[in-house]
This record gives C-alpha cells, sequence and structure tokens, in this order.
C-alpha cells in the first residue's frame, strides 16, 4: 500500500490511567502522555475545506482518551497496540504512530520516564 505524505499530529494527550505490572498501578494510577501520528490522504480536505473530507481528530483524541483511563493492562507494550487498534478503526487512517509515555515508572532511584513506540497500518491490522 502506498501511503500518502499527509499526517495529522496529535501531541501532549495526557491521561490518568491503571495499566501497569504492579497491582498498585492498577488501583492507584498514574499519568501517561500519548503523541500519534496518524497518516491519510489530506489532498480532499485541502481541495474544498470541509471537515468531512477530513479526519475529526477530536474524535481521536475522545476515543484514545477514553482507553486509556478505562483500559487496565499490565503493559505499556499492550495499552499501546490498543490505542493504534482504536486510532486505525477510523476509516481515513491509513497508517498510525503511537508513542506511549509513562510519566512516572514506579522504579526505585529513576526520576525519567518510560516511553513505547510503535506503528501499524491497515494491512497489519487485518493480519491475524
Amino acid at each position: 500500500m502506498a501511503l500518502p505524505l499527509d499526517a495529522i499530529e496529535i501531541r501532549g494527550l495526557r491521561c490518568y490511567g491503571y495499566t501497569g505490572y504492579f497491582d498498585e498501578e492498577q488501583v492507584l494510577g498514574q499519568w501517561f502522555e500519548v503523541t500519534l501520528t496518524l497518516w491519510l490522504d489530506l489532498a480532499p480536505c485541502g481541495a474544498d475545506d470541509t471537515l468531512t473530507s477530513s479526519l475529526d481528530y477530536g474524535q481521536v483524541v475522545a476515543a484514545v482518551r477514553s482507553l486509556v483511563e478505562q483500559a487496565r493492562f499490565r503493559t505499556v507494550e499492550r495499552l499501546n497496540t490498543a490505542i493504534l487498534e482504536v486510532a486505525l478503526a477510523f476509516p481515513s487512517v491509513l497508517q498510525v504512530r503511537s508513542e506511549l509515555v509513562k510519566l512516572a515508572p514506579p522504579l526505585a532511584g529513576f526520576s525519567g520516564q518510560i516511553a513505547v513506540t510503535m506503528t501499524r497500518n491497515r494491512e497489519q491490522q487485518a493480519d491475524p
């Protein structure tokens, strides 16, 4: 599949969620930050200036926020896979890159962040 060079980026989507390996993470929760790059054909919107020929990124933000806030997975890899699935459910999205950041991982003596980055396209999504 030849992908268009067009993309919409959603940066800095902060959500409070309950994904984590430790039981405390699933009970107390923590902050996550998501950055998405959504590849799609933006030429029609560039020509006709209507939202219906583009992607309503507000709907993507709402769907991802809902997922992160409600899901209870053990790993950020599984949560990020679910984020990719949500984004690819929008018909105009051909490929998505998601960076999921655990802003304050519960690691003794570590004050940094942990990020998992994954990219999937519609064809990969269809594979079993």
